[in-house]
C-alpha cells in the first residue's frame, strides 16, 4: 500500500502531466519510448518508488523545476488555485479619497476594461497587487494586511500572498 507521501507525489506527477495536456500514452509518445506509460502511472498513483534522479529526470522532461514534483515544499503551486483577491467595492467608496484614492483609481482602470459594473466587487489578480504594492510602497504583504484592514479584502486574502 502506497504511503501518503508517495499519493501526493504521485498526485502532483499527474497534475503536472494534466496541465501539460499528456496522457500516459502521450508522455510515452513525448518521449520517444524513454518515458513508459505503465512506469509514469505507477509513479502516479505511488505504486512505484522514484528515485531523485528519475525524479529530477521527469522533471526536465516536463519542463519545471523538481521543487514543483514534490509534496508540502516551501515552493509555490499553481497546481492549486490561488485564493481570490476579491475587492469590496462598496467598502472602498467609503474610504477618503487620500487613503483609498489610487486603489479606486486601479480598481477604476480593471472595471473600464473589463465592463464589470456590478459595484459591489471587484476581483483582483496577485500581479494586480504588485502593481499596487509598488503605487503604495510597500511590500505586497503589508498592503494586503492594510487592505484587510480597511475592509475592503477579506482576511481569507492573506493565504493569497503567502507566496510572495
Amino acid at each position: 500500500m502506497p504511503s501518503d507521501y508517495a499519493k501526493s507525489l504521485g498526485a502532483r506527477l499527474r497534475a503536472i502531466r494534466t496541465q501539460q495536456g499528456l496522457s500516459l500514452h502521450g508522455v510515452e509518445e513525448k518521449s520517444r519510448g524513454r518515458w513508459k506509460a505503465v512506469v509514469v502511472g505507477s509513479y502516479e498513483r505511488g505504486d512505484r518508488a522514484v528515485t531523485v534522479q528519475k525524479l529530477a529526470e521527469l522533471a526536465d522532461f516536463y519542463g519545471v523545476p523538481v521543487s514543483e514534483l514534490l509534496p508540502g515544499g516551501a515552493a509555490p503551486s499553481p497546481l492549486a488555485p490561488a485564493p481570490k483577491l476579491v475587492i469590496d467595492l462598496e467598502r472602498l467608496a467609503q474610504l477618503p479619497k487620500d487613503k483609498a484614492g489610487p486603489l479606486a483609481r486601479y480598481a477604476a482602470t480593471i472595471q473600464s476594461q473589463r465592463g464589470d459594473y456590478n459595484g459591489k466587487v471587484l476581483s483582483i489578480r496577485q500581479e494586480d497587487l504588485r502593481s499596487l504594492a509598488v503605487i503604495y510602497d510597500r511590500s505586497p504583504v503589508e498592503l494586503t494586511e492594510e487592505f484587510i484592514n480597511w475592509g475592503v479584502l477579506d482576511a481569507e486574502a492573506r493565504r493569497a500572498v503567502e507566496s510572495f
